[in-house]
């Protein structure tokens, strides 16, 4: 296997961006859950995220989401974040929950819509100027639910006009990263439905389009490694969203459904010298925590993906390479499957030794007191949530 110290290395460099929302009440989409500390505002959101980021010393980085972290003075929420130790990251645009919207963002049949859509994606990347924001994620709940509703290829032309003007409007370094759902809210036709499609517009659009893989937004049996190993090839992966389904799009933490599957898509990261930081692939988590604690939630979340990694960065990629060219299929496996079963929890605490941190972050975390000071001081006020 791979060196211990070439693995840990990798390690410490990691960054696992982390989303704001998971920070507030969610639920299904029946009943959101409300719990005790919950974050009332952006400022306390990015103090949660710290903490995450102390005792895991790998996510230095938070997603913003619009309107939901909206403030009036986008410096003093950057300067929170550094003197918490963070950065602000992603920003991510919502053209989804207004009555507006209900056939559609920029895609709708509705000029008048359309342009009110494009208005906020212009604004996101407004406040991406004053964050040094690199990165505005879009994902459009656009779609049909019965045939006949709107025209297919036209609401394609709509949403093509959409994504070019937003990609001129930036400027320097930053990037449109473009997702893809499979289906919900829209059932019969969804605009953006799938990673064919997103990269098909990203590709036109230019360099710095490129194509979002949420783990959770596939059905099932898609193989998720091969997605990602083609955007890899073609340059054209900018991020991951990580979270676990086991039926459709259920933001359960990453690597709770399958950790195999987690350890196969970082394996061909891995490969394709997608860990490094000039890669420009950004690592971020997008779930909701319903029924766990939210911070306990996301350090999990985090250390799911350092093992799954780690796991990657073990395999023997000489020994594999030459039972694939002997056409060793058992072999081959052999090999992905030994440093998969490895236990590598111990390197791990080790690192975060070596880091200055506690091995265990959960049990830091849970000693910190953090939870309980959060509960007795957020009271009053109204809490974040994403507002369904």
């Amino acid at each position: 296997m791979a060196g211990r110290e070439a693995a840990k290395n990798a390690l410490r460099a990691q960054e696992i961006e982390l989303p704001s929302w998971a920070f507030g009440n969610s639920g299904t989409r029946f009943k959101v859950f409300a719990q005790q500390g919950v974050p009332r505002d952006p400022f306390e959101k990015i103090a949660d995220a710290a903490r995450v980021h102390a005792h895991t010393g790998v996510a230095p980085s938070v997603a913003l989401h619009i309107p939901w972290d909206a403030v009036d003075d986008y410096g003093a929420l950057g300067r929170a974040a550094a003197d918490a130790g963070i950065r602000l990251g992603t920003v991510n645009a919502n053209v989804f929950q207004d009555d507006d919207y209900r056939l559609g963002s920029v895609t709708n049949p509705d000029p008048a819509v359309r342009r009110k859509a494009l208005d906020h994606l212009f604004a996101c990347v407004d406040i991406m100027d004053r964050t040094g924001s690199r990165d505005l994620k879009l994902w459009f709940s656009d779609g049909t639910n019965y045939p006949g509703q709107d025209d297919i290829r036209a609401r394609q032309d709509r949403l093509a006009e959409a994504l070019a003007a937003v990609y001129e409007r930036l400027s320097g370094e930053q990037r449109l990263i473009l997702e893809y759902k499979l289906f919900e809210p829209a059932f019969y036709t969804t605009d953006v439905p799938d990673w064919g499609t997103a990269y098909a517009h990203c590709l036109r659009l230019g360099e710095r389009a490129k194509v979002c893989v949420d783990t959770g937004h596939h059905a099932p049996g898609t193989n998720i490694e091969f997605i990602v190993a083609f955007l890899l090839r073609e340059g054209k992966l900018g991020a991951f969203d990580f979270n676990s389904r086991f039926y459709a799009d259920d933001d359960l933490i990453v690597g709770a459904a399958d950790p195999f599957q987690l350890f196969r898509i970082l394996f061909e990261v891995r490969t394709a010298g997608g860990l490094a930081a000039e890669a420009g692939i950004a690592f971020m988590l997008d779930q909701c925590h319903n029924i766990e604690p939210k911070i306990p939630g996301q350090i999990r979340s985090v250390m799911n993906v350092q093992e799954a990694t780690a796991k990657a960065l073990l395999v023997d990629t000489d020994a594999l390479a030459a039972a694939q060219a002997a056409g060793d299929v058992l072999g081959a496996n052999g090999v992905l499957m030994d440093a998969y079963n490895t236990d590598v929890r111990p390197l791990l605490a080790e690192l975060r030794e070596e880091m200055g941190l506690d091995p265990d972050p959960m049990a830091a975390y849970a000693r910190s007191g953090y939870g309980e000071r959060i509960a007795a001081e957020r009271v009053g006020g109204r809490q974040a949530g994403w507002g369904a």
